[in-house]
């Protein structure tokens, strides 16, 4: 339900912060494999609840959708 996606994606800004640096343009981004790997015992669908995020424009990534090992390196960045 939406209550439920609203407070998984104040969680995932949470640990963006958290776990990200700030970058050149001020805003602070985290790589995807580093994120995965903070909270893969947090978030039951960590892709659904970053593309939630990214649809309500929390966050922005290159691509659909982001798979561990292949995109780890994939920085995640809030808006």
């Amino acid at each position: 339900d939406n209550s439920h996606i609203s407070s998984e994606i104040e969680l995932l800004k949470e640990k963006i912060i958290e776990l990200g640096s700030k970058q050149e343009d001020g805003k602070i981004a985290v790589q995807f494999g580093v994120l995965y790997n903070a909270t893969v015992d947090i978030f039951e669908a960590l892709n659904g609840t970053l593309r939630a995020a990214k649809s309500r424009k929390v966050i922005d990534f290159k691509g659909q959708m982001l798979l561990k090992g292949a995109n780890d390196n994939v920085m995640i960045t809030l808006l």
